[in-house]
């Protein structure tokens, strides 16, 4: 169920009509492009999540 985590940023980007537009800007910067820049962050944490919450079950698992 975890891993489903991992799905949020490949959805996010690859409809690309959720951010196909120039407005609202963000310091200058163009919808389309911050949209982007922004699932880098979202997607570390994601990674994180799911990096700790697999090595909790694991390390679970191991102790049986």
């Amino acid at each position: 169920m975890r891993l489903l985590l991992l799905l949020l940023p490949f959805a996010g980007l690859l409809l690309v009509p959720l951010y196909n537009a120039l407005t609202p800007k963000l310091w200058g910067i163009p919808y389309f492009y911050w949209y982007q820049l922004a699932w880098v962050p979202v997607t570390s944490l994601l990674l994180w999540i799911v990096d700790r919450a697999t090595r909790s079950a694991n390390a679970a698992e191991d102790m049986r």
